[in-house]
C-alpha cells in the first residue's frame, strides 16, 4: 500500500492506494506551526483508525501547495515509516504534455487532478477542485494541459463576507430551500451556494465556448458536495481524484 499525501491551504489529505483503489483516506487540518513528530502522531492516529498496520506502506508520495510544510511533513514520514517520501515537482514524470507560458508554475495539486483525470474520464476534460481556492483546469481533446482559472473558495468568500459585515452572521452551507431568500440566513445561503455553482455553470459554458467544442466535467475536493448539486451543468463528483492521480505518479517514478 502507498501513502499518498496532498497537503493543501487548509487540510492535509491523507490516503492509502492499494493498487488503483483507496483503501482510506482522511483530512487533518493544515498547520504550519506543528512540528514534525506532531504530524508522525497524526499519521500513526490515521492509520489506527482504519486498522493498518505502518508495515503494509511500501512507499509514499507527496503533492503540496504550502512549501513551509514540505520538509515538516517529509521528515515526520521518514520518522514514522523509515522511507523518503517522492515529492511531485520538477523533475517527475507524469505523461502530460503542459501547454501554458511556464509550466514550472503549475500547482502540483493540478498535476496530479489531471494525470488521474485523463486517466479516469479521458479529453477533453474541465477539472474543478473546490478547496481553499476554486481552481478550474483544462485539458483538451488532444490531452494537453492546457491551462486554466482560480478563483475565490466558497468558504473565503464566505469567511469574507462574515468577517466585513457587522450583522452577518457564519452559516452552515446547505442549499436554501428557495432562490430567492426571504431572510439574512436564506440570502445568505443563496448567494454563497448558488452563487458559487452559477459561476462555475458560467465557467464551464465559456470554456466551452473558447475550445470549440464541449468537455466531460469532474470535480473534487472537499466543499464539492455543498455545491456541485445545485449546478445545471452535468458534473461528476470524485473527491478520490487527487489521491488516484498521486498513486498513478508514484507507480510512474518507481
Amino acid at each position: 500500500m502507498i501513502l499518498a499525501i496532498d497537503i493543501g491551504n487548509t487540510n492535509v489529505v491523507v490516503g492509502g492506494m492499494d493498487k488503483d483503489k483507496v483503501a482510506f483516506f482522511e483530512r487533518v487540518a493544515t498547520d504550519i506551526r506543528k512540528t514534525e513528530l506532531e504530524y508522525v502522531v497524526q499519521l500513526k492516529m490515521v492509520l489506527d483508525l482504519h486498522g493498518i498496520e505502518k508495515e503494509r506502506i511500501t512507499g509514499c508520495i507527496i503533492s503540496s501547495v504550502v512549501p513551509p510544510l514540505n520538509n515538516i511533513i517529509r521528515r515526520a514520514i521518514i520518522k514514522f515509516l523509515n522511507k523518503e517520501p517522492l515529492i511531485v515537482g520538477p523533475g517527475i514524470k507524469t505523461g502530460l504534455n503542459i501547454l501554458i507560458d511556464n509550466p514550472a508554475t503549475v500547482g502540483a495539486d493540478l498535476i496530479v487532478n489531471a494525470v488521474a483525470g485523463y486517466r479516469y474520464y479521458g479529453a477533453p476534460l474541465i477539472m474543478i477542485d473546490m478547496g481553499t481556492a476554486t481552481t478550474v483546469s483544462v485539458l483538451d481533446k488532444d490531452a494537453n494541459y492546457i491551462g486554466g482559472m482560480i478563483l475565490p473558495g466558497v468558504m473565503v468568500s464566505l469567511d469574507s463576507l462574515v468577517n466585513r459585515t457587522s450583522q452577518l452572521p457564519r452559516i452552515s452551507l446547505e442549499e436554501p430551500k428557495r432562490f430567492i431568500g426571504r431572510n439574512t440566513i436564506e440570502c445568505m445561503k443563496g448567494g454563497i451556494i448558488i452563487g458559487q455553482a452559477s459561476a462555475l455553470d458560467g465557467i464551464i459554458d465559456r470554456m466551452w465556448d473558447e475550445l470549440g467544442y464541449e468537455a466531460k466535467v469532474v470535480a473534487t475536493g472537499g466543499l464539492t458536495p455543498s455545491i456541485v448539486p445545485s449546478c445545471r451543468h452535468d458534473i461528476i463528483i470524485d473527491n478520490e481524484l487527487t489521491l488516484k492521480g498521486l498513486g498513478l505518479i508514484y507507480e510512474k517514478n518507481v
